[in-house]
């Protein structure tokens, strides 16, 4: 099998602006690795109106990466919150850390319009879990608990980019937070991995769908960002103590590896 360890997050098989119409897209980017990470967001487990088209996609992503040969790893994201495991993976002895990116916040997604109006419910939350906040482990739980209690109650109306700004904008609260959550969320990934991954030197996520690299608190931060409008989405590979990442190519029929944005070397 091979060594090489594949990323790719915010997939939203079968959402209706996910970008990818068919699983058989993805498998470019799947063959040659022999593990593949999908960072969360991957199905749509908690969206009744899309759950049954999600779930066929998702099978079928499936048996592509068992033709390929490549091991999926599902981690859970705000999406899809009912995947067993730790919620995050750890690759150069912890030195590169993968995780969905909904623990960053207190309230996982800040600009959604159920974290805007259920602001007591999340305090609550949070009281529950204060005495055991310092464990990771405890911390993604609480990320699953807060995806089942901000479960979104609408969903976009269409496709287009300006039905998505029209969305994004109610009410101007909402873009506002969406806003300063893209402004900070490279430093929010950043003290996450201080506070609970003192190891990491890189960390990769998504949630946030804004595809970029930053430097932050002594760490790589690379976020993945999604295939939904208007984000790109980017790819990340590790292998032989070499991470490097670049955008995908949507160009074809088919997504392929598009530009390389960076190498780094990892200390082994």
């Amino acid at each position: 099998m091979s060594s090489l360890v594949r990323i790719l997050s915010d997939l939203h098989l079968g959402h209706r602006v996910s970008r990818i119409e068919s699983a058989e897209q993805l498998r470019p980017l799947i063959a040659g690795a022999g593990r593949v990470i999908f960072n969360g967001d991957t199905w749509q487990e908690l969206a009744r109106l899309f759950r049954e088209r999600s779930g066929s996609m998702l099978a079928d992503l499936e048996r592509i990466c068992a033709e390929e040969g490549a091991e999926p790893v599902f981690l859970s994201g705000n999406h899809d919150p009912g995947w067993p495991g730790p919620g995050w993976a750890e690759l150069a002895g912890g030195r590169i850390l993968v995780t969905h990116g909904d623990a960053v916040f207190p309230d996982g997604s800040p600009w959604s319009r159920e974290a805007l109006t259920r602001q007591d419910r999340v305090g609550a939350l949070w009281e529950r879990y204060q005495e055991v906040i310092g464990d990771p482990a405890a911390r993604i739980v609480l990320a699953r608990e807060m995806a089942l209690l901000l479960r979104a109650g609408e969903y976009p109306r269409g496709k287009h980019l300006w039905q998505r700004a029209f969305d994004a904008v109610r009410p101007p609260r909402r873009a506002l937070e969406m806003l300063r959550v893209w402004a900070t969320q490279a430093d929010a990934a950043a003290a996450f991995a201080e506070r609970y991954f003192p190891r990491a030197e890189i960390v990769v996520k998504g949630h946030f769908h804004r595809a970029g690299i930053w430097h932050r608190r002594g760490r790589l931060v690379v976020n993945l960002g999604a295939f939904m409008n208007p984000c790109p989405a980017m790819w990340a590979d590790f292998d032989g103590g070499w991470f490097r990442c670049g955008k995908v190519d949507e160009s074809g029929t088919s997504f392929r590896f598009g530009e390389l944005s960076g190498v780094w070397r990892v200390r082994g």
